[in-house]
């Protein structure tokens, strides 16, 4: 089972080596990690997405809450949260497919970011299960490059992780 960890942490050099040294020494696989400021120039955000059972996610938790620099760790269910990831995919794109790609973006919510007369790359902000969909539909054209980022998440609601 997925578990998307939000960690605060204090913004300074060497915080996110020691957290993903934690994962490696707890033997805990990491699937996405996303890191970015907050608000607060002083307090950054890491989002973890990690695999395993139900005490797996309470020793994340637990080891992370340990850590020096944390602030606050928060375990994020499924029903409770609102998650993205970017993909940047680059496509063959001949004059006469460009009209149909163009078309997929406009219905999945993506953009052209680049054209060259031979590719487009395009953008699309979404669920992991709309960005494997965008994939499988320009997959016929021809994927050149594709590149993706780690998952952000928030908590739905007004209750906010301070």
């Amino acid at each position: 089972m997925k578990h998307t960890i939000s960690v605060l942490v204090e913004n300074h050099a060497g915080v996110l080596s020691r957290v993903s040294g934690l994962f490696a020494r707890r033997g805990f696989n990491i699937d996405s990690l996303a890191v970015g400021v907050t608000g607060d120039p002083a307090v950054s955000r890491i989002t973890i997405v990690a695999d395993g059972d139900e005490h797996t996610a309470q020793q994340i938790e637990k080891q992370l809450n340990k850590l020096v620099d944390t602030i606050k760790v928060k375990v994020l269910g499924a029903d409770e949260l609102l998650a993205r990831e970017l993909q940047m995919i680059k496509v063959n794109a001949a004059p006469a497919q460009r009209s149909e790609i163009l078309t997929i973006c406009e219905i999945m919510g993506a953009k052209v970011i680049d054209m060259t007369p031979t590719t487009m790359t395009v953008e699309i902000s979404d669920s992991a299960v709309q960005l494997q969909r965008m994939h499988d539909l320009l997959e016929g054209y021809g994927i050149k490059e594709i590149v993706r980022t780690g998952t952000i998440a928030i908590q739905k609601g007004s209750v906010t992780i301070r």
